[in-house]
């Protein structure tokens, strides 16, 4: 089976100053953003990946170029690196409609933002896209894109997703097998590491909302497809 690693892009501008930035253009890292963006493609330097995407918003695509740009100038060993980077508007924001741009202090006193916490699955956003609809094509994407790498460079395969954190955690929610009304359960911090591998039988959630730690044993063949009984002996180190 393939790897896919979902990361977020770092802390922007709009994140420091509270503002749900949605899909407003020129919001972009701010100097702790590439701070933490630069320890993220640190991590994924040891590792060879066959591809890195991007949401199409400009946050992503830094985060992203700095993952691409540390792949190619790493010591990181033989194996695959990925070309040029790639864009897929699957992966990008939701669209937030009428409450994009506005703050998070003001949005919380709308009706709507209970229902967002406790029963995602019934919002649609004024304006703009219902959450079912924004996880449905994220997580979509990203089976269909694991799919493509598989086939193409094997089950060994290990790749690189950049993207919001709600799409990230309704991706996450799926591959859990969790209904989207729980996914505000799960945290994705700015530049954090989520990993998961997709089996014929089921998805392997390896890792969720890391920020530190060796990734070195991406590099080595991937486990058997059987979950291990009784959790096995965890990952062999680099």
């Amino acid at each position: 089976m393939a790897t896919v690693i979902l990361v977020r892009h770092g802390r922007t501008t709009a994140n420091a100053s509270g503002l749900l930035a949605g899909r407003t253009p020129g919001v972009l890292l701010d100097e702790v953003g590439h701070e933490q963006v630069a320890r993220t493609a640190e991590r994924l330097a040891v590792v060879p990946l066959v591809a890195v995407v991007s949401s199409p918003l400009e946050r992503c695509r830094q985060t992203a170029t700095s993952i691409l740009e540390r792949q190619h100038g790493g010591a990181a060993g033989a194996g695959a690196r990925p070309g040029e980077l790639r864009i897929e508007d699957d992966l990008t924001e939701c669209d937030y409609g009428d409450w994009q741009g506005r703050t998070l202090k003001e949005l919380a006193s709308e009706p709507l933002w209970s229902v967002v916490q406790r029963q995602p699955s019934a919002v649609t956003f004024p304006g703009g896209e219902s959450m079912a609809t924004m996880q449905l094509r994220g997580a979509s994407a990203v089976r269909r894109l694991d799919a493509a790498f598989e086939a193409e460079h094997g089950p060994g395969a290990v790749w690189v997703a950049v993207s919001h954190g709600d799409i990230i955690k309704g991706i996450l929610a799926d591959a859990l097998g969790m209904h989207l009304d729980l996914f505000q359960r799960i945290s994705v911090s700015p530049a954090s590491v989520s990993i998961v591998r997709y089996g014929a039988d089921r998805p392997d959630v390896v890792a969720t909302n890391t920020e530190a730690g060796e990734l070195g044993w991406l590099a080595a063949a991937p486990p058997a497809a059987d979950a291990p009984v009784g959790g096995g002996a965890g990952n062999a180190p680099a």
